[in-house]
Order: structure tokens, then sequence, then C-alpha cells
């Protein structure tokens, strides 16, 4: 569904935000539309090319930015107009160059994603740490967070006039944030950093719309998941646990509810790497999520 987050600024959201049902944006603004994102497959994409056709009716789409590398934001840039400049990290792009799940994904998820026909496109234009662009006389920003946070390769789209800030996954507003390829402490940090630009609206990368107060509150929230994320692996590795042991013996508390909770295997999964200063094995971290839940992790794509 395309919402209006203020006049000419749209989002993209899909519920329910798990995983690989991500938000996406769009910019409408003098005779041009800036995107934010596509989707994973090849209908979900298709889906919000035509919302934002109808929002703006017969003004081309110029550019387009990849707020990081996951295959649920950027795995429908090939659908894109022909003619589109599309944006993102440089570390963004290397990594969709090398993701091998767009051609195929493995059983970790059930149902797989159906991707349909879509190929893998990668950005013409790569940012290492801000770059400023324009949708009509609308000023976008387009800014790295300094370091590895939901990966190393993020991007925020900040409309410093409207007040709007497009968060990637940077933000996950209602369900479990995931930073298995990024950094808890620059997770962290990334909020501390979108907060001081005071955004009026936050589009986050999955969940609802944040407004006013909500942002606030959403990132308090946040912050304190990663502060237990980072207590667990602290405890888990002096208690000689692996991540999976040290996940099961972990009390989410307050955070029980939020969807996709087996991300806390891999989000400790990263934490233990960092701190023991190794590599992290995705497909350990992978099958790990899985066996915490007892079976493949769910997808409504």
């Amino acid at each position: 569904m395309l919402e209006t987050v203020v006049p000419g600024v749209y989002a993209w959201m899909q519920p329910d935000g798990t995983w690989w049902v991500n938000n996406a944006g769009a910019v409408a603004a003098g005779d041009e539309v800036f995107l934010v994102d596509t989707c994973a497959t090849e209908a979900r994409t298709r889906s919000f090319l035509t919302a934002v056709e109808q929002a703006a009716p017969g003004r081309p789409i110029r550019m387009a930015v990849n707020t990081h590398q996951h295959g649920d934001h950027t795995y429908g840039n090939s659908l894109l107009p022909a003619g589109t400049v599309l944006i993102g990290h440089e570390c963004m792009r290397e990594g969709l160059r090398t993701d091998p799940i767009i051609d195929g994904c493995p059983p970790f998820w059930q149902p797989v994603p159906d991707w349909g026909n879509v190929t893998r496109r990668l950005p013409d234009v790569a940012v290492r740490d801000r770059l400023t662009v324009y949708a009509g006389d609308t000023r976008i920003e387009l800014l790295h967070p300094g370091g590895p946070a939901h990966t190393t390769g993020d991007l925020v789209a900040w409309l410093p006039d409207e007040r709007v800030l497009f968060t990637g996954d940077l933000v996950f507003s209602g369900l479990t944030p995931l930073v298995f390829m990024g950094s808890l402490p620059g997770a962290m940090g990334a909020l501390h950093w979108m907060a001081a630009l005071e955004p009026a609206y936050v589009v986050p990368g999955h969940g609802p719309l944040l407004t006013g107060e909500e942002i606030a509150a959403a990132f308090d929230k946040i912050g304190r998941y990663y502060e237990l994320v980072l207590d667990t692996a602290v405890d888990g590795l002096s208690a000689g646990l692996t991540p999976l042991e040290a996940a099961r013996e972990c009390d989410l508390g307050e955070f029980a509810a939020w969807a996709d909770a087996e991300r806390i295997v891999l989000n400790l999964h990263r934490a233990y790497a960092d701190q023991q200063g190794s590599e992290l094995d995705l497909i350990a971290a992978l099958s790990d999520a899985v066996a915490w839940r007892g079976g493949p992790m769910p997808t409504s794509v």
C-alpha cells in the first residue's frame, strides 16, 4: 500500500514486514520521481511501481537508491524503467554483486520465495560517505552512518526540508532487528546518529511508519534489544556456550512478542564473531536460527 507521508513523499508499506517483505518509498517532485529501494520479488516490485505511477502519473523515474544490499530491497532493481540511474553504497554494490541467494534461495525459509523474472542489477553510482540528489526542487541527502550497522553498506535517504527519513533496515518498527551482516555497536550508534537529524517521519525498512514521539520510543526499544544481545553474548562466551546455546538460555522478555524472534541467534553469531575477532559463518548462523525455531523460518512473500 502506498501511503502519503507528506505531499509528494510516499511510503510503500508491506505488512507484515517479516522475512523478505520490506518497505520502500518514492519522492515525486517537479516532473520526476526518485525511488527508495525496490522489493524482493517481481510481483511485489511491479505492484510498487504501478502504485507509484498511479500516484504520480506521467512522471518518469529518474533515479533510485538501494539502502543496502539485501534482496528484499534490491532484487526488483532489474524491473526499474530503462534509463533509471541506480545509486548505492560501494560496499552494498559489492555485496549484491556476490550475493548467491538471488540465484537460488536455500531452504532456510518456508515457503522458499519465488523471485519471478528478476536479474541481478547493480548500482550505476557508488557512494562512500554521502551524496545529495534532487527530485525537482526536493533535496534528498543519501548518508552513510560511518561504519557497519545493519550491513557494511547502509544508506539513509533524508529529506531535510520535509523532515522525512527513509532508514532502510537501520530501523525495524515493531519486529526483531537484524544485524548479523553488520555490527551491533554500529547499529546502536546509527540510532543516535539518525535521532540527531530530528526527523518528524521515519519510514523504516520493515514495520509501520513512525511519527512524532513514536520515533524516540522505537529507537529506545531497539537500543535496549541490542543491549540484550550484547549482554547475552558476553555471558554466553564466559560460560563457554555456543550462540545457539546462548540464544536458548536468553529470556527475550519485552521483545518476545516481536516477529522473527529467531534473529536472536543470528545477532548472537555476529556478536560472538566480533568479540572473538573471527569471520561470521553465514550458513552456520542460518542453520542455528532454523534449529532454534525447530523448522524453517516462515515467509509470506
